[in-house]
């Protein structure tokens, strides 16, 4: 047993409704890894209740587990907006929305989420970056003066299956997304950043 598979061992439980969904997923979802999964999904309830947010944003809904754990952690009256280009999810997300009872904290959008940031005028407490990786740098421009000072934008995907520490293939946009944003974050000042080494890489970034 390694010390990641000890520490989910002494940690909550994943919640009923949440490993359902988890099942649920991987046997009707293409590419189910996408899912944020026990681990990562305990942490962000852990954030998202912490910090107590009226506002989260999320980019990239799939089928829906992250949406609920950070939607956990909302202030009594606080809002969830997640945004998913593939509508043909919608049936899982929103029957798990409901069943988990946060269904009138969350909203659901589809479509492109750079079309429908410049719509949305919120200020957020947190926003989840876990979209189409090659648009991570875009999303996190477009998003930032969208977040409140001392407000958190968290990134998933940062290692994007180990590709950041090898030589970039001509035609991989995804992992020179990923690159291109990793960089850039290193190196602004506006922001406090660090990465946690926890499945495929979370980027936790404190906007001063």
């Amino acid at each position: 047993m390694n010390f990641l598979n000890y520490a989910i061992k002494i940690s909550d439980t994943e919640p009923e409704i949440l490993s359902e969904l988890r099942r649920e997923t991987n046997l009707k979802v293409l590419m189910p890894r996408m899912l944020s999964g026990h681990f990562q999904g305990l942490l962000l309830t852990f954030f998202s209740k912490m910090i107590k947010p009226q506002k989260i944003l999320e980019l990239g809904t799939y089928t829906g587990y992250s949406a609920i754990c950070l939607a956990l952690g909302l202030s009594e009256n606080g809002k969830l907006i997640t945004i998913e280009k593939n509508d043909e999810l919608k049936n899982i997300s929103q029957r798990y929305f409901k069943k988990s009872k946060l269904d009138k904290k969350i909203l659901q959008l589809f479509g492109d989420a750079k079309e429908i940031l410049n719509k949305i005028d919120d200020l957020f407490d947190i926003v989840f970056i876990d979209a189409d990786k090659r648009e991570y740098l875009l999303y996190y421009n477009l998003v930032f003066d969208k977040v409140k000072n001392g407000g958190y934008i968290f990134a998933d995907n940062v290692f994007w299956n180990g590709k950041v520490l090898n030589e970039v293939e001509k035609n991989d946009e995804y992992t020179k997304g990923v690159i291109d944003f990793n960089n850039f974050i290193k190196q602004d000042e506006r922001v406090e950043k660090i990465t946690l080494p926890l499945r495929d890489g979370l980027m936790l970034i404190r906007k001063k």
